[in-house]
């Protein structure tokens, strides 16, 4: 939706401005491909998988240790060793623990997306950085991601530009 809105802006801004737009320059690039390229990227990547099997395996380890004692209740009711009564609180015991590790699972989607946004939000502001030196040096007054270009003329990519600016900064 963001693509097609910010495609709209361009055409429109193309039919407002008539021969301003014309005398500006436009540039592309694949960030993803960049991105996927840098060193700080595989680093960070690696530490979130780390992470995220840490937490897996934590959560693993709740999940196997509530079916166990599930599976403990369940022959007991079929022993006859738990009254009705004790087998409605050892039920209840078992649903909060069951909330528990739902909960968990949330706090560990949360754990990782903010792990996530503090391991790559450098890397972004730097890519931006490197975009903005690109284009006040080389004249672009819009530098698009490839990912929202219906059409591109091969000319306009400036996705070298932007990897050596990345490169010169390390």
């Amino acid at each position: 939706m963001r693509n097609i809105i910010l495609l709209t802006a361009v055409l429109l801004m193309g039919s407002i401005g008539g021969n301003t737009l014309k005398a500006q320059k436009f540039g592309y690039l694949n960030s993803q491909a960049i991105l996927a390229e840098l060193p700080e990227v595989k680093q960070s990547e690696a530490e979130l998988e780390a992470l995220q099997k840490q937490l897996q395996k934590k959560g693993q380890t709740m999940l196997e240790t509530l079916q166990a004692d599930y599976q403990v209740m369940q022959k007991k009711v079929e022993s006859g060793e738990l009254s009705p009564k004790m087998q409605e609180e050892e039920g209840k015991k078992l649903q909060v623990r069951e909330e528990e590790l739902n909960k968990f699972q949330q706090e560990m989607m949360n754990t990782l997306q903010e792990k996530r946004n503090t391991l790559l939000k450098p890397i972004y502001d730097k890519l931006t950085a490197a975009l903005k030196v690109v284009a006040q040096e080389n004249g672009y007054a819009y530098i698009f991601d490839q990912s929202i270009l219906l059409f591109s003329d091969p000319a306009g990519d400036v996705g070298a530009l932007v990897k050596a600016k990345l490169t010169a900064s390390n």
